[in-house]
């Protein structure tokens, strides 16, 4: 294996999570004297890549979405040409702050995935690292206070100096085996996730009155997920929830519909117990079974609901009950964006 002459760092954002570590393991790695590049892969066609030289260290970075790589991320590592470089898996999750303590989120399978992907491709894994970024999921909880952001940006901006000068030394920082065992523990829920979960959260987004039909969302949503549809914007079952069009809208005017979840998820259950238990000429006791009924069912109802849902939009009337029944609509709620190193070195 060469020495590093040039690091090559990948990174998918929403809302700046992964690009600020991306960023700073830029700075440290220039501070090194490495050459450094920084690539979106949001902006890039995997197509056009082409195997890099053994010197060159790469790494990537993605936040992790119900704990996995998004489908964004796992396509550009499935799709990337075969190499023998040195690779860095890293992860932004779930930061949160208790006094001057950061609780740590959960990687779940998205480390062990993607390593086994780019194995399998002959390079060779020199780290796998997670960071506790602030939490920017506002469809379960309100926007973390200024105040815990600084410190989470500054703890992880230590932790990317101490991790920077091990890797930059070709040393292995395998931080994420400390964790093995919750990551596993968690690995069904992520399974779930990735093939009904996200798909419910890609419709639990809206676009409220305040909407100005600006377009934003739709140019930079990095999956393409939002279309216009009779007039407003309408999220399409591409969406990943990276949050990104709900944090950078300027009217604040994205929401998400959890009453609308809540109550999908009830008729979903009701419905598939009523067709488990009186319409089936044979009883089907499975929870396998039930489950998968549930899931095709709760599809089902989404597609037609949201549907339904964007239609009653176009009413002010039953739009504001709408607005009112999200919790993203008030503003203590709040909404989330990585802020600049300034802000929380002052």
């Amino acid at each position: 294996m060469h020495t590093i002459t040039e690091v090559i760092i990948f990174y998918f954002s929403g809302t700046g999570n992964a690009k600020q570590i991306a960023t700073w393991f830029a700075e440290f790695a220039e501070k090194k004297g490495f050459d450094c590049k920084l690539v979106n892969i949001q902006n890039i066609d995997t197509k056009t890549i082409s195997s890099y030289a053994s010197d060159k260290l790469l790494m990537i970075i993605s936040p992790v979405h119900g704990f996995n790589y998004p489908k964004i991320t796992l396509n550009f590592i499935i799709r990337f040409p075969k190499g023998n470089n040195r690779v860095v898996l890293m992860n932004t999750r779930a930061g949160m702050r208790i006094g001057k303590w950061v609780t740590p989120g959960i990687s779940g399978i998205s480390f062990y995935i993607a390593s086994l992907i780019i194995k399998i491709k002959g390079y060779k894994i020199q780290g796998m690292i997670p960071f506790d970024m602030p939490s920017n999921w506002l469809t379960l909880h309100p926007a973390l206070k200024l105040k815990s952001v600084k410190l989470l940006h500054k703890v992880n901006y230590d932790r990317v100096e101490k991790h920077a000068g091990k890797i930059f030394a070709e040393k292995n920082v395998f931080f994420a085996f400390k964790e093995i065992l919750q990551d596993l523990l968690v690995s069904p829920i992520a399974l779930g996730y990735f093939f009904i979960g996200q798909f419910g959260l890609a419709k639990t987004f809206y676009a409220s009155t305040a909407c100005d039909n600006c377009g934003l969302c739709i140019k930079q949503c990095p999956l393409n997920a939002i279309k216009m549809l009779k007039g407003r914007p309408f999220w399409t079952f591409k969406c990943e929830s990276c949050m990104k069009c709900m944090n950078n809208c300027p009217k604040k005017a994205i929401e998400a519909g959890q009453a609308f979840l809540i109550i999908i998820s009830v008729i979903s259950s009701i419905t598939a117990s009523l067709l488990l238990n009186h319409l089936f000429f044979v009883k089907l006791s499975s929870g396998f079974i039930h489950s998968l009924l549930f899931a095709l069912v709760f599809f089902l109802f989404i597609v037609v609901f949201y549907r339904l849902q964007h239609l009653l939009l176009r009413y002010k009337f039953t739009a504001k009950i709408i607005s009112f029944l999200s919790l993203t609509h008030y503003k203590f709620w709040g909404r989330y964006k990585s802020i600049p190193d300034h802000r929380w070195k002052e």
